[in-house]
């Protein structure tokens, strides 16, 4: 019983891990508002099960200290 519930935990959790990122739909950066490709090629990541686009590298400092106002913003906007 123990062993089953386990597997059942351990392969949710790989489940988890193995899925795609939401795709980034947006086509400006959510930190500056900038055009993607304005700053030359844009700094890409996954950032809790999000792709995110930064219009450069220089944005992911400031996105990094208020990330979930950002994720939320970029949810909203991708609603749309």
């Amino acid at each position: 019983m123990k062993f089953s519930l386990l597997l059942v935990l351990a392969l949710t959790t790989l489940s988890a891990f193995g899925a795609d990122p939401k795709p980034y739909k947006l086509n400006t950066c959510p930190v500056s508002g900038e055009g993607l490709g304005t700053m030359g090629k844009p700094y890409s990541f996954v950032k809790d099960g999000q792709e995110v686009k930064l219009c450069c590298k220089g944005c992911l400092k400031n996105f990094e200290k208020d990330s979930a106002k950002y994720l939320k913003e970029i949810a909203e906007k991708s609603a749309k």
